[in-house]
């Protein structure tokens, strides 16, 4: 077996983004259980295309015995692997009621719109939960804002209302992995000492969801964290909003709760 360069992926520091995988035109790299893993020695070629996409430093390049570089072998593998399937229609959830929303007073005619656009008051890239980095330099000591990804649709005023010093994290309970994302929250808490947290999520069933996952990664990284959970109708208000401790060692008793604010 010939001694050549190939890739070696840390575990510990990955944090499953994928970004690895997106780049690795050979197919080698595979998210498997919330971690980037090699599929096959045969498929990398030992370029490194993949060192410079993570996020985490979890990939560097090894000098040892491996099977050599198959190109014949990436090429049958992407010939045989299958169309990707259509996700299926969420369906048998109340959140999923098709509705029209006619209390919307917003203009469709671009010619009376406002002229100037309202400013973003977005302090980070990315977003998106899975996408994030657990040590991202802006997590440090920063007030979380945790939304839903359908929030932003339904509040007309989010950025206004929940982004100005904060920090912003989106994500789906129904539809992502809520297994890895408390996880993944557990982990910001530890390392990160987060001052304030609020978890902006729909009024739908499901999207609770993210309020279990939110104190539940709280609770797990032992994070005294005041919590807000505000609530969003689907016509765009405010249902409710309080403040809770997320975890018992905040030994704080929640304030009481104010309704439409």
């Amino acid at each position: 077996m010939p001694v050549r360069q190939i890739i070696r992926i840390d575990e510990e520091k990955c944090d499953g983004c994928g970004l690895c995988a997106t780049a690795c035109a050979e197919g080698a790299i595979a998210i498997i259980d919330g971690k980037a893993r090699l599929v096959s020695e045969t498929y990398c070629d030992g370029l490194g295309a993949c060192l410079g996409e993570c996020p985490r430093g979890a990939i560097t390049m090894e000098e040892r015995e491996a099977p050599a570089f198959d190109e014949e072998a990436v090429m049958h593998a992407k010939a045989a692997a299958p169309p990707p399937k259509a996700e299926p229609l969420p369906c048998g959830c109340p959140g999923s009621q098709v509705r029209a929303i006619t209390a919307c007073e917003c203009s469709e005619s671009p010619a009376v719109a406002s002229t100037e656009d309202a400013p973003s008051c977005l302090r980070n890239w990315p977003v998106q939960m899975k996408l994030v980095p657990v040590s991202a330099p802006y997590l440090r000591n920063a007030d979380l804002v945790i939304a839903a990804d359908c929030v932003p649709f339904a509040f007309a005023s989010f950025h206004q209302r929940f982004l100005p010093g904060r920090v912003l994290l989106v994500g789906c309970p129904k539809l992502d992995d809520a297994g890895f994302y408390r996880g993944k929250l557990a982990d910001i808490f530890r390392l990160n000492n987060i001052r304030s947290l609020e978890v902006v999520h729909m009024e739908v069933p499901c999207c609770s969801g993210l309020v279990r996952l939110a104190l539940g990664a709280a609770a797990d990284a032992h994070a005294c964290i005041p919590v807000t959970l505000t609530k969003i109708g689907i016509a765009g208000d405010v249902l409710e909003s309080h403040t809770v401790a997320a975890s018992p060692l905040c030994g704080q008793d929640p304030p009481a709760r104010t309704n439409g604010q």
